[in-house]
């Protein structure tokens, strides 16, 4: 068994690899997200995902990135190997971007740890089918407006929102994963939340061309998963 860091958004991607992870045996240390020296995320708020870990049960480190980021990554995936006896990084990545190699993967090489990508290659509409048949709740968090107008930052990703996506990528290039950065999502309850959470306000901002939710308030709950 080995052990091992989910690299963690908070999104669907993420969640997914955690919950394929976990179906396959492996031990799960930790939630890692790797950040600048003054993070302010904002499709994927820190302080939703410090929630989160709460609601797992697991621990959660934010690893300081700085450039070179060949570097910075390496010298972050070397401290969890040598000093959190990490084995085996796990990640959400589901294709290249842009044709490039997967940067994980080239960062992890030199530092001589493993990399898991359960997601990988796999059919999108498939995988959006089965993260709402788990039980996952998901909320869009972020959109890229030359795809999605700023009304979808909030609504939950369910069958009709799918279904929404689905024509959308019929018309363009739209990748119904949004592995193109055309949404971002945070997971708010599912399988292994011990406890939901609660979005209780939060507003509609932009900073073209994105539209983001803006938290004001977050609480846990009792879980539905």
């Amino acid at each position: 068994m080995q052990n091992a860091a989910i690299l963690w958004t908070g999104g669907k991607d993420s969640a997914m690899a955690l919950y394929e992870a976990e179906r396959e045996g492996y031990h799960i240390r930790c939630l890692v997200t790797f950040a600048p020296p003054e993070p302010r995320f904002l499709a994927h708020p820190l302080a939703l995902i410090r929630m989160q870990a709460r609601a797992l049960g697991l621990p959660h480190h934010v690893l300081t990135i700085r450039a070179p980021f060949e570097q910075g990554y390496e010298a972050g995936l070397r401290r969890l190997k040598e000093e959190m006896g990490i084995d085996c990084v796990v990640t959400g990545d589901i294709a290249a971007v842009n044709g490039s190699p997967n940067w994980i993967r080239e960062r992890s090489r030199p530092v001589g740890m493993a990399v898991y990508t359960p997601l990988w290659g796999r059919d999108r509409h498939r995988l959006l089918q089965q993260l709402v048949e788990l039980g996952f709740k998901v909320r869009f968090s972020c959109v890229d407006t030359r795809w999605l107008d700023a009304g979808w930052v909030g609504r939950e990703l369910n069958k009709a929102a799918i279904a929404e996506l689905r024509i959308l990528g019929g018309l363009g290039e739209l990748d119904l994963c949004g592995e193109q950065g055309e949404y971002h999502t945070m997971v708010v309850d599912g399988p292994g939340f011990a406890q939901g959470i609660d979005i209780l306000a939060y507003s509609r901002c932009s900073a073209d061309p994105l539209a983001y939710m803006d938290i004001h308030e977050l609480a846990l709950k009792e879980s539905s998963g």
